[in-house]
């Protein structure tokens, strides 16, 4: 894979999360359990977010959990998200083939052992992330509330309408 497609993959990331986050943050105070078990989702993904960029950079883990014991405002996770994801698209950018392959030996917050390439990470972190909005989806749809349409090719024709023309067009 290259860079070009791992940066366009964080790009779609850091749109759907901002989508996610703005349909939450349009809840009523009688959906609370619904916006608290989403907060709760989508801090999972956070936190995970931030343990797979530490293995990234070569640092402790900040966590010793897959979440927190408190759940955050959403106010406060949408900042420390979209501050992840931008992180994450940079470093995306920014790596060459060889640093995405190069294997990078952790530790689970089991304490189990393992090891992936630096491009197995980030594609964890895109499929991880994806995988709970389609959650926080579903705890939407179950309330009634639409949830956005968090499609890679509603991203790319949005982001690139030119793809919507035929080539040579």
């Amino acid at each position: 894979m290259t860079s070009t497609t791992l940066t366009t993959l964080f790009q779609c990331k850091i749109w759907a999360d901002r989508e996610l986050l703005d349909t939450l943050a349009q809840l009523l105070p009688e959906q609370a359990s619904a916006l608290h078990a989403s907060i709760r989702t989508l801090n999972h993904v956070h936190v995970v977010d931030r343990i797979f960029q530490a293995h990234l950079q070569g640092a402790s883990i900040p966590f010793t959990a897959t979440n927190t014991e408190a759940t955050p405002a959403l106010s406060e996770l949408r900042l420390a998200m979209l501050q992840t994801d931008q992180w994450f698209l940079t470093h995306a950018q920014a790596a060459s083939a060889e640093q995405l392959a190069a294997p990078i030996e952790f530790r689970f917050t089991d304490g189990d052992q393992g090891r992936m390439t630096a491009e197995e990470m980030l594609l964890h972190v895109i499929a991880h992330g994806s995988y709970h909005r389609g959650n926080v989806g579903q705890i939407l749809k179950s309330i009634g509330v639409a949830p956005p349409r968090d499609l890679y090719t509603r991203f790319l024709h949005e982001h690139e309408p030119q793809r919507r023309l035929p080539i040579g067009a």
